[in-house]
């Protein structure tokens, strides 16, 4: 295998830096956006102690009638998938009717009186 040394066009060709794409894209608003929404995920694993995840989707898209020259639309897209709190369950009994209650059909129920109040105490 031989290596050919660049030509001056092939050495003009190098890829932009994509940070720098996402930092100008309108004016800079992509990038806080994306900033704001990644600060939310790490937040949200280390609250939650759960992976979570953000897609950053760019489309680029050709002129009607694409003539080579033509300017393309370009757009940033993402989607924050960011894991949330689990609410803890409560435990409920099923009422002879069907319908969830707190108290144990099953148990007898105590009624309790609230004792007198007193601030006589008795000397040892």
């Amino acid at each position: 295998m031989t290596i050919q040394p660049e030509t001056e066009s092939q050495a003009q060709a190098q890829a932009a830096e994509f940070a720098a794409f996402l930092v100008g894209h309108l004016n800079g608003r992509v990038h806080q956006a994306l900033s704001e929404e990644l600060h939310e995920l790490l937040q949200a694993v280390s609250t939650h102690g759960k992976k979570g995840q953000l897609v950053i989707k760019v489309q680029v898209e050709p002129s009607k009638g694409h003539v080579e020259g033509d300017p393309l639309a370009i757009s940033v897209e993402s989607d924050l998938r960011a894991p949330k709190s689990t609410p803890p369950a409560a435990i409920y009994f099923v009422d002879d009717d069907g319908n969830p209650t707190r108290n144990d059909p099953r148990q007898m129920q105590l009624d309790f009186r609230t004792a007198p109040a007193t601030t006589n105490f008795k000397d040892a």
